[in-house]
């Protein structure tokens, strides 16, 4: 007798169930509901198709063969029925019955299950301060907002605008906003940096200078206190402690929470998040009961806690598993490293597994190398600066997380997708340093940046390089606790000569040795060359001669200028 698969959801973890699940059990009666009528889409490209690179909306719910993925694509392709316009209400986990109601006319019915699948995602959470239901205040919630939003600028109603949350989706949103349609827009965020769940600080501040670069006005360690406006004539202002900010378009985005309110009233468990608790197998307290994607909380392979990773690329995995294991199989997901990528504007960003504070608060003892190197062959032509961080435990040298970027998004992508899987497994520094890559000029250097941050970690680990990083240095520059001995040519040291006086001495590594005596050894001394390497020497070379009160800046000059543009 062929079973009853009962799906709540149509955006990614659903149809991907139902799809696979249909591929290899011709006979399952399978049914997906949904409270929208518009399924099966790619809701990462909004920010995408609200920027224009995505000319028309149909393109987020569209086969790669250009068929609109609708109610009548499923059943007659695909042999799944789809019920749209459906709320689920309760469970009842006794009899197997889904309570469903009928959004166009009201009307409640049951739907008995052999097996069910929770893949209801999270809704964007819309902060209690005044205002923040206007008209015009919008989260990136479905397809529906997307085009009301583009329809808005489109029509020219919008010259100003407010994002709030410098997570990923408030940054793509206001890359969308400034890039093609000229919005002058505003980020604010209650954290002290940009991305504050994604990366560390030295790494965020240059997401947060190509921000400023491009002319979207970033507002940090700040709160909303009202939106401003009325129903009629929409937004008018946010305020905030620091003054108020005129605006006709405000975008929340601080955060999601989970659908699984109807899912925790059956009794399901749920974690710290609301997020559904799932075993390897996708099962949630219940097995007979799946749930995967944005509504569940995920082992992180790191710290060993659960945790939400909302994308679209783990939901989509996940409902293979799913529906190979209702098939009878027996598919694993062990959980997440947190791989993640972002473009910002000519800038591409990418990390996997911990920052160094989520380290820290987990109980490691996190140590971490900043690299600057080309992410081809120097001498390549299209070769561009890429910024790595590597993070490990001091104790067990164990790998716990990178962060990269550079103007080239697939080289910082592909630098981190090499290490993201090895991560799960206690991959050691060593295991960097001699990580094998695919080495041609065009593509990378013969000793790739991934290796030469595995390389620095381990003299930093060893204690033969002792680094500051660039925003350490800069404070404590600026206090008058250091001075800099700068390796590289009069020429490019002569800039900061000029401008710093006594406190910038400029020696050229080949002069080193000869000049030593020049060097001030009673004080504190920052070294600084270009990138890291030269400067790394000079400190070995000062060591040996007695001359140990000495920083090394993280990824030198190329380093600052991503970093604190201000400083030059």
């Amino acid at each position: 007798m062929s079973k009853r698969v009962i799906i709540v959801g149509a955006v990614a973890l659903g149809p991907k169930v139902a799809c696979r699940l249909r591929r290899i059990d011709p006979d399952a009666e399978i049914i997906m509901i949904d409270r929208d009528e518009l399924f099966s889409y790619g809701g990462c490209g909004i920010p995408y198709y609200v920027g224009g690179d995505v000319a028309e909306i149909e393109g987020l719910y569209s086969t790669t063969s250009h068929a609109v993925r609708d109610a009548d694509f499923f059943r007659t392709c695909k042999g799944i029925n789809i019920m749209p316009q459906v709320e689920a209400i309760s469970i009842n986990r006794k009899e197997k019955k889904l309570n469903i109601l009928h959004l166009g006319d009201g009307k409640k019915e049951d739907l008995s299950y052999d097996k069910l699948v929770i893949a209801t995602g999270a809704t964007p959470f819309r902060p209690p301060f005044p205002g923040s239901d206007l008209p015009d205040v919008f989260t990136i919630s479905n397809l529906h907002n997307a085009k009301a939003i583009k329809d808005k600028i489109s029509s020219g109603q919008v010259d100003k605008a407010v994002v709030i949350g410098a997570g990923a989706i408030g940054i793509e949103m206001a890359e969308a906003l400034t890039d093609l349609w000229g919005v002058e827009t505003t980020i604010i965020e209650m954290a002290d940096q940009v991305l504050p769940t994604a990366l560390g600080r030295n790494i965020a501040v240059i997401v947060e200078n190509q921000l400023r670069e491009n002319n979207i006005k970033v507002m940090l360690s700040q709160r909303v206190e009202r939106i401003n406006g009325d129903k009629n004539k929409g937004v008018q202002s946010v305020e905030t402690p620091n003054g108020t900010i005129p605006c006709n378009l405000v975008i929340l985005s601080a955060g999601v929470r989970p659908n699984t309110k109807f899912a925790s009233n059956a009794g399901l468990a749920t974690g710290m998040s609301g997020g559904l608790l799932v075993d390897r197998r996708m099962r949630t307290t219940d097995p007979d009961i799946y749930a995967g994607g944005d509504c569940v909380e995920l082992r992180n392979l790191v710290s060993g806690e659960n945790m939400m990773m909302p994308l679209g690329s783990l939901a989509n995995r996940q409902g293979r598993i799913i529906a190979n294991n209702i098939n009878g199989g027996s598919s694993h997901f062990k959980g997440t490293v947190g791989t993640f990528c972002i473009k910002v504007f000519e800038m591409g960003v990418a990390k996997a597994g911990l920052t160094g504070k989520q380290a820290q608060d987990t109980g490691f003892d996190p140590v971490y190398s900043i690299v600057a190197q080309h992410d081809r062959a120097h001498f390549y032509p299209t070769s561009r600066l890429m910024y790595i961080k590597l993070i490990a435990d001091r104790k067990s040298r164990r790998i716990l997380g990178i962060e990269a970027v550079g103007a080239q998004g697939d080289a910082a992508k592909a630098r981190v997708d090499a290490v993201a899987p090895l991560i799960e497994y206690g991959i050691e520094v060593d295991n960097i340093c001699g990580l094998e890559t695919g080495y041609a000029p065009p593509f990378a250097s013969a000793m790739d940046i991934i290796n030469n941050a595995g390389n620095a970690l381990d003299n930093i680990l060893e204690g033969r390089n002792r680094p500051i990083d660039v925003i350490d240095f800069i404070k404590e520059f600026k206090k008058g606790k250091t001075k800099v001995l700068d390796v590289r040519g009069p020429k490019e040291a002569e800039p900061f000569i000029k401008k710093y006086g006594d406190k910038w001495i400029n020696i050229p590594q080949a002069e080193l040795r000869e000049r030593i005596s020049e060097v001030p050894g009673n004080e504190p001394l920052c070294l600084l060359c270009d990138t890291g390497p030269r400067s790394y020497e000079a400190q070995l070379l000062l060591e040996n001669n007695g001359i140990t009160n000495t920083k090394n800046i993280q990824g030198g000059y190329a380093m600052i200028i991503v970093a604190a543009p201000e400083f030059i």
